[in-house]
């Protein structure tokens, strides 16, 4: 596995995979063009020899205090492999070097994978959003987490003294996701 940061040559590489997983609401190609585009937002790609097989995205205005996972998707064949944890710990990471407070997305109520991967790295479930998931009728499970409380558990975990919540790998982690404000659109199934 090798995350790197999205560019915008990633682009239809990373419109194949948004299709596929995401085949009743994928974003446009502009609209995805301007979030890897745009000041606030910070995405990754997985590669494996050459193919992208998952990417995520964060959103953290300059300054803000608060920060959205627009969106994380992992190919089918890598999933349940630790990549979604992955490339998830890749956006808290950034989102603690930005100083954001707390991190929110959205996730599929339909998704049980997504939201007991997002629950073990501390994530809590705070409301939900009925039917926000269209055209599917879906409910969203609206979920926040303490940037500082995870990154301090994971620091701490990184050097022997503690667990960080969720350490283990959960069997089928890393399915596509999709949370926050995005500027897109939101939908697709969120982790």
């Amino acid at each position: 596995m090798s995350l790197r940061r999205a560019t915008g040559d990633d682009l239809a590489a990373i419109m194949a995979l948004e299709r596929a997983s995401f085949p009743t609401d994928a974003w446009s190609e502009a609209m995805m063009r301007q979030e890897l585009a745009s000041p606030h937002g910070w995405y990754v790609v997985d590669d494996e020899a050459g193919r992208l097989v998952g990417y995520a995205g964060l959103r953290a205005v300059a300054g803000a205090k608060d920060a959205d996972i627009q969106t994380i998707a992992i190919a089918d064949v890598s999933r349940g492999r630790g990549r979604g944890r992955s490339i998830l710990r890749a956006l808290l990471e950034e989102a603690a070097r930005r100083g954001v407070g707390h991190v929110f997305l959205e996730v599929r109520a339909d998704n049980p994978v997504a939201q007991a991967l997002y629950a073990s790295e501390g994530f809590a479930e705070i409301g939900r959003k009925p039917r926000y998931y269209q055209p599917d009728d879906v409910d969203a499970v609206v979920m926040k987490l303490d940037v500082r409380g995870w990154h301090a558990a994971s620091t701490s975990s990184a050097t022997g003294a503690a667990s960080a919540p969720g350490a283990g790998s959960a069997p089928g982690a890393g399915p596509t996701a999709r949370g926050g404000a995005a500027t897109a659109g939101d939908g697709g199934v969120c982790t």
